[in-house]
């Protein structure tokens, strides 16, 4: 499955978000590639981030990281660098952003 999320840094903290993903934990890579994850690319374009995941299954995913102490401590930092920390549905799960178009 792929999943595209938006999120947006914190003005200002855009040195510091680039620096932290020179240093994602290696424990925290083992465990996205476990829970699934086989690709994850992040761009940015100003405050705005661009994320694409692909993995089995996304859902699962976030739930297998969530008890995680080196997933709770990264998220902590993430959510000092980040105004929107991640896309949420209306009913309040999270959510990828809606496909609008894909080549055929």
């Amino acid at each position: 499955m792929r999943v595209a999320l938006h999120t947006r840094l914190r003005p200002g903290a855009e040195a510091a978000y680039l620096e932290a993903h020179q240093g994602v934990p290696q424990e925290l890579l083992a465990a996205i590639r476990a829970a699934g994850a086989t690709e994850w690319t992040i761009w940015r374009s100003g405050l705005d981030l661009f994320h694409l995941v692909e993995c089995a299954d996304y859902d699962l995913l976030l739930g297998s990281l969530a008890g995680l102490p080196v997933n709770i401590a990264w998220q902590a930092r993430m959510a000092e660098l980040l105004d929107v920390v991640h896309d949420y549905s209306p009913d309040g799960g999270a959510a990828g952003l809606p496909v609008a178009w894909r080549l055929p």
